[in-house]
């Protein structure tokens, strides 16, 4: 049986060779992807392993291509003089300094994933014509940019190894926690060659110290040779400058995308003007990075761009770089770095553009992302934001920066609860946009106010008018998903399942693949009763993110729902393993042993569910059920009843526990519940009528 391989070795050369021998048995060969974040940064690798197989599959699947164009694009437009151009939206046609929506760690995820899926779909449909996959080798794996790095775990985990067989080569330096993970668990580790020597370089033989120097520059700083790294450390640094230059000069003329990102940003960097044109560079670097959302790249890129700017003479520049590395820290969770920067910038500077910046994101980290959350202290911050937006001297700007930021109070006071505020906040936005702009200026701002709007409309009970703006957005900004699966939640709560699916639908085919697209359209595809289409959406998303416990336990109960006890138990297992103290899963694991009927275990499920949330109305009513069962009435009853204080009068609680009554030998008490319960809405009619006959009956009145 196959498996995949990962390769250590000191020396490239063999370590290279090492990892296309593991491959010898494919009848395919090996696709040898370098992927030092220095040549091409996010996607290093990657971009060379679809440069490999997309045109074969755009010959024989062109459908599989189209289906994943928008991710196999996102990340690396270079691309696209194989496959045509990623579809246009109003992100990606918006100014920068327009951009008011940008994307983080967890889209690039999800463009990853994407990737994932069309590499797996195309082997999986090599290998049902007969054809195999040549194997994959991701060689330089510790100096590979994060982005790179997750996207080899997330394949090495999905990858049926049978099918497509990945190679993850490098010195056997540290690697981040989840590609460790995956390597342990599903690979084989083979050592190539012995420890490096001194003797053992890359390098020709009586190579002289200037030409160590000029092949570690020539190869971007990726060489892990020790005599050219030692040649280069000591050179001379006017020498060792000059040659940066050439190398950018030479890049400079056909420089990509990801090149002007990579290797270009780093030879500018290091050469002979680092404060000048090394400053251009990594800011320019760091705005690619900045549009298409990859946060670690932008972090890194702010730090560097800081250390080679002069603060007073280049405040813009040292401001956006420490700026958005603050904005990027957010998706990483690097929340205290992120607040330090900004009040670095704040300490540093009394400009008030500067000030109005950094109060507006300090008042989101308290109010979006700090925990516990802090609106009151959000509020003191976004009201500098706003007060320095009003006084800014220039009337465009001070037009688009108070409804810019009138939108950020608007957003605390939702959280705080004032949902009318904030709704006449973001119209007056929209109204002062629309009286003084023309339709084609800062329309990517103008589109997410309206969004902000119809959120604020369905949280107030006003969907139909919510339903309108989400309809006018499609139009808007069609490849926008977000757009559909909110207008797909409005068709839900009308009941109208044939139409939240064509949206569900519709947004699957254009979006990358979210977990939570998926998961929803799971959803209403259980509630419509289409359990297997449900089934199958649920499976994708634990093929994708296998530690999504919500998704795990919707997948147990549908699973429990069909009988299928087995399947379902191995849900909340599995979800247990990741949280064993989870009250959901607990419940759930009580449920499936109450099915069973293993009446004990059941209840100690339970009765550990209830420790964990002493109020979680399901784990009540399923141990009133086994107390039932189980003859202890009293239980049963005051289960039920604590079940009552916690959800209000349901009509199915008081039901059970108008039964329950009755069997304790109390009928009045029980055909109380029993009128009660007829009296409310989604009752079971002729179940109460039928059990509070039988009270009757019981009770001698005929």
């Amino acid at each position: 049986m196959a498996s995949h391989t990962r390769v250590i070795g000191a020396v490239p050369a063999d370590r290279r060779r090492a990892a296309v021998a593991a491959a010898d048995d494919g009848p395919a060969g090996a696709v040898v992807a370098l992927c030092h974040r220095n040549r091409r940064g996010p996607y290093t690798g990657v971009d060379t392993v679809l440069r490999a197989v997309l045109p074969d599959a755009a010959d024989r699947w062109p459908d599989l291509v189209e289906q994943h164009r928008v991710e196999l694009l996102y990340g690396m437009p270079e691309l696209e003089d194989l496959i045509g151009p990623a579809p246009r939206t109003l992100a990606s046609e918006a100014p920068f300094m327009e951009r008011t929506r940008f994307y983080g760690s967890s889209m690039i995820r999800c463009m990853s994933q994407g990737v994932v899926s069309f590499l797996v779909e195309y082997a999986t449909a090599l290998h049902a014509a007969g054809k195999a996959m040549p194997v994959l080798v991701f060689d330089e794996i510790e100096a590979a940019e994060a982005t790179t790095q997750e996207f080899v775990a997330l394949l090495i985990r999905r990858a049926d190894p049978d099918v497509l067989r990945v190679v993850a080569s490098g010195s056997g330096g540290p690697l981040p926690a989840e590609l460790e993970a995956m390597l342990d668990a599903r690979a084989v580790t083979v050592t190539a060659g012995p420890p490096r020597s001194a003797a053992a370089t890359g390098s020709p033989a009586h190579a002289t110290e200037a030409e160590l120097v000029e092949a570690f520059v020539a190869g971007d700083g990726t060489s892990e040779d020790p005599e050219e790294i030692r040649a280069y450390q000591q050179a001379d640094p006017g020498v060792v400058a000059a040659l940066h230059d050439r190398r950018a000069d030479e890049l400079a003329s056909k420089a990509t995308w990801s090149t002007r990102i990579g290797a270009l940003a780093y030879h500018r960097e290091h050469g002979s003007d680092p404060a000048g044109a090394g400053r251009l560079a990594l800011l320019d670097a760091q705005r690619c990075g900045v549009a298409a959302g990859f946060s670690a790249l932008v972090v890194d890129l702010g730090h560097r761009g800081r250390a080679v700017t002069d603060p007073v003479r280049d405040e813009h520049d040292f401001w956006e770089f420490t700026y958005q590395a603050a904005a990027a820290c957010v998706p990483l969770n690097l929340l205290d770095e992120s607040l330090e920067l900004y009040l670095d910038l704040l300490r540093r500077y009394s400009t008030p553009k500067v000030h109005m910046t950094c109060h507006y994101s300090i008042a989101m980290l308290y109010t979006r992302f700090f925990q516990p959350r802090d609106h009151e202290a959000a509020v003191r911050w976004q009201n500098t934001a706003i007060a320095i937006a009003g006084l800014l001297p220039d009337p465009g700007e001070e037009l688009t920066f108070s409804v810019f930021q009138a939108n950020g109070m608007a957003l605390i006071q939702m959280h705080r609860g004032n949902l009318a505020g904030a709704l006449e906040l973001v119209e007056g936005g929209i109204a002062r946009l629309d009286a003084h702009l023309a339709p084609d200026q800062w329309v990517l701002h103008r589109s997410q106010l309206l969004y902000n709007r119809a959120r604020l409309l369905v949280a107030m009970g006003r969907s139909d008018e919510a339903f309108e703006d989400y309809t006018t957005l499609i139009g808007l900004d069609p490849y926008y998903t977000d757009y559909l699966s909110e207008r797909a939640r409005i068709f839900r709560m009308r009941g109208d399942f044939a139409a939240a699916l064509a949206d569900y639908d519709r947004a699957v085919e254009l979006a990358p693949p979210y977990p939570e697209l998926f998961y929803n359209r799971g959803t209403a595809r259980q509630e419509a009763g289409d359990l297997d289409g449900a089934l199958a959406d649920f499976d994708f998303v634990l093929a994708m993110e296998p530690d999504d416990i919500d998704t795990r336990l919707t997948r147990a109960d549908v699973r429990l729902g069909r009988g299928d006890l087995d399947a379902a138990e191995a849900d909340v297992e599995a979800g247990l393993a990741l949280r064993p103290g989870d009250p959901r899963l607990l419940c759930m694991r009580g449920t499936i042993l109450l099915q069973r009927e293993l009446l004990d275990e059941a209840v100690a499920a339970l009765d550990a569910a209830l420790a964990a949330d002493p109020k979680y109305p399901a784990a009540l009513v399923n141990r009133a059920v086994a107390a039932y069962q189980q003859d202890r009435f009293e239980a049963a009853v005051a289960d039920l009843t604590a079940t009552l204080a916690i959800v209000g009068e349901d009509p199915d609680v008081l039901l059970n526990r108008g039964i329950a009554h009755r069997a304790a030998g109390r009928p009045a008490l029980a055909l109380a519940d029993f009128d009660r319960a007829l009296t409310l809405p989604d009752a079971d009619l002729d179940e109460l009528r039928r059990e509070r006959g039988r009270t009757l009956v019981e009770a001698g009145d005929r």
